[in-house]
């Protein structure tokens, strides 16, 4: 080893220290796979900057700080990464004789919680059927306020939602909106008289854009994609069960990056603008919605 280290114009030390830096970057590595594995146990496909967040104080008990940069690389060379998928199929039908009603909530700032909640139906492939997750979301605190999962797409799964929602209301005095997209179902003359019975107004999207429903759409893919509900491999008793324990997943352990870095549940107890801690994207003028 000395004469192989002489030909290469290296001392032994020199050699001996690689070494040890090559095996302690190694430990390290595995430390940080296997704190990731703990945290994908339970949320299978959550992105890697809300791992990169969640991270942070298990590793500090390690001596390990690591970068964005540096996670990103490692989840990549372990196949760790999550691959997006498209939406392909359609839940909402505008094209019906029901009075629709104005957006309310275009250019209004998000600064307590039960100030907006959003709603919105996405599906779920079964076996041999589909079935229809309908949605309750506060806008402020990301927390899914109602769900319901049917095998239709009437509007009982719907209201189903709704009267969750109004059931866990924390701060029932408040002025609230619900918004949602102009589907038949959030048109129907029983949502609509269970919204008016309990004062909350009615705000519906003007021109289709998804962006005009954001936050919504943002919840249904998050459900999709970090907790593995674009498809299900068992029944809808079993699936309804799945998507149950996910929720409580959701709003109890996933931080938001538009929260910031609360979960759902710890949003839901503050008031004020909340910090975001992502950058914006691009988008098109005249569709952003709440600031």
């Amino acid at each position: 080893m000395k004469l192989l280290c002489r030909l290469f114009g290296k001392t032994r030390h020199a050699y001996y220290d690689r070494q040890w830096r090559v095996q302690d970057q190694g430990l390290k590595d595995e430390i940080v796979l296997q704190h990731v594995l703990d945290v994908r146990e339970k949320q299978k496909r959550i992105g890697t900057l809300k791992l990169h967040f969640l991270l942070q104080e298990k590793l500090c008990a390690h001596h390990i700080n690591i970068g964005r940069d540096y996670l990103f690389g490692l989840m990549r060379e372990h196949g760790l990464h999550i691959r997006r998928r498209k939406r392909k199929a359609i839940t909402t039908n505008s094209r019906h004789w029901m009075r629709k009603y104005n957006n309310l909530i275009v250019g209004l700032e998000l600064d307590r919680p039960e100030q907006v909640w959003v709603s919105d139906i996405t599906y779920i492939q079964l076996k041999q059927q589909w079935g229809y997750l309908s949605l309750i979301t506060d806008a402020y605190s990301k927390q899914i306020m109602g769900w319901a999962f049917r095998k239709d797409l009437s509007a009982q799964g719907c209201i189903d939602a709704l009267e969750m929602a109004i059931g866990k209301r924390k701060y029932p005095k408040n002025q609230l909106i619900h918004h949602s997209d102009r589907g038949a179902q959030y048109c129907s003359k029983k949502y609509v008289d269970l919204l008016i019975s309990n004062n909350i107004a009615v705000s519906m999207t003007e021109n289709g854009s998804p962006y005009e429903n954001a936050i919504a759409e943002r919840v249904n893919g998050i459900l999709k994609s970090e907790f593995d509900l674009h498809s299900s491999k068992v029944g809808f008793r079993e699936t309804t069960q799945k998507i149950r324990e996910n929720i409580q997943t959701y709003n109890q352990l996933r931080p938001h990056a538009s929260c910031d870095y609360l979960t759902p549940e710890q949003a839901h107890l503050k008031h004020g603008p909340l910090k975001k801690r992502w950058k914006p994207k691009w988008c098109k003028p005249n569709e952003k919605q709440l600031v």
